[in-house]
């Protein structure tokens, strides 16, 4: 069975961001995948404060809900990476579980190594490709591999809700979904 894990970092459950990957989640079900949704608003992630005690321990040592992220992640054949833009960048607890997670996969011995990676984003104008850019260096330095869609993964919204008006942004989401089962079909061969 094909699992994809959808990671959302905006703050707002059932926003626009929210959306966005629940589109791409219900496509690679319609392809028979298993998908399940995270919402980093649920969930206490704190920064790494760069202790780098997990080359030592192979664990991180702040204790909070990134522990139970970091396993899902590991467990997923695909990995979504969402965030709505803050000021050209993606959110504080996006960032926060992606600089943990990344110290403690090479910690491990580079975890997420050849799993499919997607990142998305979401803004009301301006900003998306810098946050996606910011997603996805995070998933090609940790060596995953990134299929393409029909465009950027990126969609516009501001108020909950807007980007369902978003018809080339939900169809690029879609193609997303339906590309990653694809993709880890071909790796599992």
């Amino acid at each position: 069975m094909i699992k994809i894990l959808g990671i959302v970092g905006s703050p707002r459950v059932g926003g626009n961001t929210e959306l966005l990957v629940t589109e791409a989640l219900k496509a690679a079900e319609d392809e028979g995948a298993e998908t399940e949704l995270i919402r980093l608003a649920d969930r206490e992630i704190s920064p790494c404060d760069a202790c780098l005690t997990c080359r030592e321990s192979g664990e991180c040592r702040i204790k909070d809900d990134f522990q139970y992220v970091f396993q899902k992640m590991v467990e997923a054949d695909g990995i979504i990476l969402a965030s709505p833009v803050y000021f050209s960048s993606a959110t504080p607890k996006i960032k926060a579980l992606i600089d943990r997670a990344g110290y403690l996969s090479m910690a491990k011995g580079r975890v997420f190594e050849n799993k499919v990676g997607a990142a998305m984003a979401v803004a009301r104008r301006a900003g998306q490709n810098f946050t996606f850019a910011q997603l996805l260096f995070f998933l090609l330095h940790q060596g995953m591999i990134v299929p393409g869609s029909t465009y950027w993964n990126i969609a516009f919204g501001r108020e909950k809700g807007d980007v369902r008006g978003d018809e080339e942004g939900l169809r690029t989401a879609r193609n997303l979904g339906k590309k990653m089962v694809w993709l880890i079909r071909k790796l599992k061969g």
